[in-house]
């Protein structure tokens, strides 16, 4: 790479290094941002106006990893500025659906430049004298209309797809982390969402493994995939409970000469009895 690239890249990558440091807002971070690269690559420019390119794998090269380490950070702090901009205000149900959509453009976007996006992710080089060299365009590969609008001095008609392309895989980067830090922040209200009464079994211990073998055989516990031992030390967790030799508990339900389900069957009355009052207020 030309020294003087190097080192306006190297200086570009400085300044926005200490703004991701220094700003914690990101509409902010964007904008100082956006400023400091529209100036980097308007050095850029008057480098590459000033400079004859002495061969045509040169000129290529510049197009096409040179260039676009510049632009893909203009496209870059564009996106995520435009993103932050039109965030809706709401819980994180409406957030998540509006980070997924813009991975869907994402997506969008590469399902659209697929067959140019495998060509440059695979190294391919056949056609870089079409995509690469100035004013060598062809029509035939249809090009975006903003090509016909730039200044040809300093761009081909494909330089700036790959500039979208890694500003892509960064925009992508920023979203799934912004996903991830929902996620977490919902995680961490469920865990502490706690109530403010602590709950204490008062009913027999052998209530209880009654109403736990009812449960577990319904298998309304994590989809029927919870067993026994799980439940019975998830109950003695939330009631603060010894169950002992729950099993041997269950031997003895099942020995019962007369109404072996008694307490789901007091349930039953009770709740029904509650139903048939209709002056209580619910």
């Amino acid at each position: 790479m030309n020294p003087k690239f190097t080192t306006l890249l190297h200086n570009l990558n400085e300044q926005l290094n200490f703004i991701d440091l220094e700003i914690d807002d990101q509409i902010k971070k964007c904008e100082q941002a956006i400023t400091i690269i529209l100036k980097s690559i308007t050095e850029l420019k008057k480098s590459v106006i000033k400079t004859n390119f002495k061969t045509e794998t040169e000129e290529i090269q510049f197009f096409k990893e040179i260039k676009p380490q510049f632009t893909s950070k203009l496209v870059y702090y564009n996106r995520i500025f435009k993103i932050e901009m039109k965030k809706p205000n709401g819980g994180n149900r409406i957030l998540k659906k509006y980070y997924n959509n813009e991975l869907q453009k994402l997506k969008n976007f590469f399902d659209n430049e697929l067959e140019f996006y495998q060509y440059y992710r695979s190294g391919s080089t056949y056609l870089d004298y079409k995509y690469f060299l100035r004013n060598n365009f062809d029509i035939k590969l249809a090009l975006d209309a903003y090509y016909f609008e730039t200044d040809k001095t300093f761009a081909t008609s494909h330089d700036f797809k790959i500039a979208k392309i890694l500003a892509n895989d960064l925009v992508e980067l920023y979203i799934e982390n912004q996903l991830l830090m929902l996620e977490n922040k919902e995680n961490t209200e469920k865990s502490q969402r706690k109530p403010n009464v602590k709950m204490t079994w008062t009913g027999s211990k052998v209530a209880l493994v009654e109403l736990m073998y009812a449960l577990h055989t319904e298998g309304v516990f994590n989809n029927g995939s919870a067993d026994l031992k799980e439940i019975a030390e998830y109950f003695e967790h939330i009631f603060d409970i010894d169950l002992g030799q729950y099993r041997r508990a269950f031997l003895e339900i099942r020995a019962r000469k007369s109404d072996k389900t008694k307490f789901i069957t007091t349930l039953n009355d009770h709740l029904l009895k509650r139903m048939e009052n209709s002056d209580e207020v619910i």
